[in-house]
């Protein structure tokens, strides 16, 4: 009776081996990651042998097309859109930062949308359309926010500035004639440290030619 548990356990009826059960699946959570999952990767409905692309963890040729022009770059898949940017394609307008989302300064347009450039893989931009703050301004002429910008006075520093511009290029593309209230809200996930709200949103306005009122006393920016 024994011997005969042993040998089902041994050797059952699936042809599987429990040393090769343990071996697959590992022992502790740092096996788990090196055993069945990791070396063998079955998709749901489809049978063993099917083919599964992997990436990685060495770099790995990535093409991006970033303002019109198309390159190809050797990047680990883990690399994020903003570090291939600026690392590997010296574009280097888009700042980085916070480097976790929360600042706006690492903004980029994808697809003509407005996209925290530190919080997305590069791998995830492969065959869409990036424009970054060096492609805003066509054949070397400043955009109408450019201009406005810097007709308005809208920076101190400088450095949040090239996220504010590409995010205010994507509102005016959506919305022409936005109201006060759509450029806060439009604007509302960058930071400025040197608190020149009022005359970015009035550069935004002028563009469209929308008058702009005078802030009231909560509105962020505002001098004492």
């Amino acid at each position: 009776m024994a011997r005969s548990a042993g040998k089902r356990g041994k050797r059952g009826k699936t042809g599987l081996t429990r040393r090769a059960f343990l071996k697959g699946i590992g022992i502790g959570g740092g096996a788990l990651g090196s055993g069945l999952l990791a070396s063998e990767v079955v998709p749901k409905g489809g049978a063993k042998g099917s083919a599964v692309t992997r990436l990685g963890p060495g770099p790995v040729p990535i093409t991006l097309k970033v303002n019109g022009r198309v390159s190809t770059v050797h990047l680990e898949p883990r690399v994020t859109l903003l570090d291939a940017l600026r690392d590997r394609l010296d574009l280097t307008g888009s700042k980085k930062i916070c480097d976790r989302g929360e600042c706006g300064g690492c903004a980029v347009l994808l697809e003509g949308k407005p996209v925290f450039a530190c919080m997305m893989l590069a791998l995830d931009a492969r065959g869409r359309s990036i424009t970054t703050i060096e492609g805003i301004a066509a054949k070397g002429a400043l955009h109408p926010v450019q201009e406005a910008f810097i007709a308005k006075d809208a920076l101190q520093c400088g450095f949040c500035t090239p996220g504010f511009v590409v995010a205010s290029k994507a509102l005016l593309d959506e919305n022409p004639r936005p109201s006060l209230d759509q450029v806060r809200e439009a604007l509302g996930g960058h930071l400025c440290r040197c608190g020149t709200y009022p005359r970015v949103f009035e550069a935004v306005l002028s563009v469209s030619g929308r008058p702009a009122r005078a802030q009231g006393p909560g509105d962020p920016g505002r001098s004492a």
